[in-house]
């Protein structure tokens, strides 16, 4: 099968969208003006399509953590979206990560995305911030206890690099739903039978989730490339052949992007929620 079959064996991709999918899209917090006109024209474009919500992301270190509160304070008081703030264990004590969760309540933000986070260093092993929350399971557990947040979780398809196995993956899982979680977005992924594996497996273990798939549209595909090494994401062979030769035409690297999105959530069947992760 060529890369244009794969691509293009599961239509249509869809009859009448408004109708079949609820979408929420993943947004980095501006470090610039300019970077700040852009996102506030990606949502004036976004907002007619009545995203279920849209999230911001969140990094260790006081300005990133700043940035993220102020575009997400934004967002709830310059429209009509409702934002959900990323919010991680890492570089922070409990005390500071709860002031960060309370100042979001008082402002209004009513929904969490609990993760553990990424080591500051690329590639350095994981190590929790002494005084800090261990894991995102204890970082749910905490925010219960502040307030009545509705909480999202991440979930790793192709299990999370720092997992030990598959069943190990599963367990954590379990633990942060035992926690308190509301719901579940995964890694993204490039095959939709990898999707609906992971969905039977976690309600096989006894997981009564939501399970909303994580999409990433990609127009770079060496970056892509670098972000699934780090998350143990496969990458197929197919989707490299669509980008080459396509480093200088932009607009063929979208609509390649948006094509290869929505046929991905083609063959989920039932009404189905997917979270649009940051492009890679």
């Amino acid at each position: 099968m060529n890369a244009l079959d794969q691509l293009n064996r599961h239509e249509p991709l869809f009859a009448e969208a408004r109708g079949d999918i609820e979408v929420s899209f993943e947004f980095f917090p501006p470090k610039t003006e300019a970077m700040a006109e852009t996102l506030w024209s990606s949502i004036q474009t976004l907002a007619p399509l009545h995203p279920r919500f849209v999230s911001v992301t969140y990094g260790a270190g006081g300005s990133t953590r700043e940035r993220t509160h102020a575009t997400v304070e934004r967002i709830l008081k310059e429209t009509g979206l409702t934002p959900a703030a990323h919010l991680t264990c890492v570089g922070a004590t409990r005390e500071e990560v709860d002031d960060v969760a309370r100042a979001y309540w008082a402002a209004g933000v009513r929904h969490i995305v609990a993760l553990r986070g990424d080591p500051p260093e690329p590639g350095a092993p994981y190590a929790a911030h002494p005084g800090g929350y261990a894991n995102a399971t204890e970082l749910v557990e905490g925010l219960k206890t502040i307030a009545p947040f509705d909480i999202s979780i991440a979930a790793y398809p192709e299990c999370h690099p720092d997992s030990g196995s598959v069943v190990a993956d599963l367990d954590n899982l379990k633990a942060k739903v035992d926690a308190g979680a509301d719901r579940a977005i995964t890694q993204f992924f490039f095959s939709p039978d990898c999707f609906l594996r992971f969905r039977d497996a976690v309600a096989a273990a006894g997981m009564d989730i939501e399970i909303v798939p994580g999409i990433m549209p990609v127009t770079n595909f060496a970056g892509i490339k670098r972000m699934a090494d780090r998350c143990g994401t496969d990458v197929p062979a197919w989707l490299g052949h669509l980008f080459e030769g396509l480093d200088d035409l932009p607009a063929a690297r979208q609509l390649i992007a948006a094509t290869v999105a929505a046929n991905l959530l083609g063959p989920l069947e039932g009404r189905q929620s997917a979270h649009v992760l940051r492009p890679g």
